[in-house]
C-alpha cells in the first residue's frame, strides 16, 4: 500500500527517511514526563519502514 496523500502516516517502531532539507528537531511532549522530537522533512522527502511496530500485551 502506497502513501501519497495528504494526512497519510507512516508507523513503525524504526522508521528510515531522507530529504534534502530537514527542520532542526524540535522537542514534543508525549505522555506524562516522556518526550519525543519532532522534525520535518521537505524536497522530495522518503520514508521507510525498516522494522514493523510490535504491540506489547
Amino acid at each position: 500500500m502506497d502513501h501519497y496523500e495528504v494526512g497519510d502516516t507512516v508507523r513503525g517502531s524504526r522508521i528510515y527517511a531522507e530529504a534534502r532539507r530537514i527542520t532542526d528537531p524540535v522537542v514534543i511532549v508525549k505522555t506524562g514526563r516522556h518526550k519525543a522530537q519532532r522534525v520535518i522533512l521537505s524536497d522530495n522527502a522518503l520514508a521507510r519502514i525498516e522494522r514493523k511496530l510490535r504491540w506489547v500485551k
